[in-house]
């Protein structure tokens, strides 16, 4: 999961764990039923910290369950960062983004499951995948690489997009994920400028392997 800089003595580092506990119980529940109306003390319990320790760390379960959303959504940034470094070109960027979102559905489903349910209202956040994409269509566009005019119009019509490749890989596992998430991602970056035969072979690139 995400980490910030490590704790600097004994105090801090136990302070960080049951902070960590109590958003990793969070991400889960939210994983396996959506629901929030979890009591603290079973959170508590499913974090193995004490009740009291809850509010050492949040003043309300809606500051935890959006932690929780919000370390989710970054974990899910750096690992697609992860497996595209090295790569220059923003519509191979993009397309990656896109191929390879539908794979963690198989290797990170409690990833996937968060951003279905939660990302709609993070189309525009500073964490998680939102400010990579940005960039990478703010480069684009500079670039000329991208005819669209304006980045953040073209980052909601990605993020709903893309929101769209998770519920269906979700709710249609019999589905080739792949050839949906490349379909997907041709259609996004015709939309974005590029021909129809640059699309096309940009998004059947090889694909860095998540196992890696």
């Amino acid at each position: 999961m995400p980490t910030s800089a490590p704790p600097k003595n004994r105090f801090e580092r136990r302070r960080a764990e049951t902070r960590q506990a109590l958003v990793r119980a969070a991400r889960q529940i939210l994983a396996e039923t959506g629901d929030t109306s979890a009591s603290i003390q079973a959170i508590a319990e499913r974090a193995d910290v004490g009740f009291g320790s809850f509010y050492n760390h949040f003043e309300s379960k809606t500051e935890l369950f959006d932690a929780a959303v919000t370390d989710a959504l970054e974990e899910f940034g750096q690992v697609i960062d992860e497996r595209v470094e090295g790569i220059d070109d923003p519509a191979e960027l993009v397309a990656a983004g896109f191929r390879l979102t539908a794979r963690l559905a198989d290797s990170h489903p409690e990833l996937i499951r968060i951003l279905r349910d939660r990302g709609l209202a993070h189309i525009h956040s500073d964490r998680g995948l939102a400010p990579r994409a940005l960039r990478d269509l703010e480069i684009g566009i500079a670039s000329g690489r991208f005819t669209c005019g304006n980045a953040t119009t073209a980052l909601s019509a990605l993020g709903g997009t893309l929101l769209s490749l998770v519920a269906l890989r979700l709710d249609r596992p019999d589905l080739d994920g792949d050839e949906a998430a490349s379909d997907l991602a041709e259609m996004v970056l015709r939309m974005l400028g590029l021909a129809a035969d640059d699309a096309h072979e940009v998004t059947r690139r090889p694909l860095p392997d998540l196992a890696r």
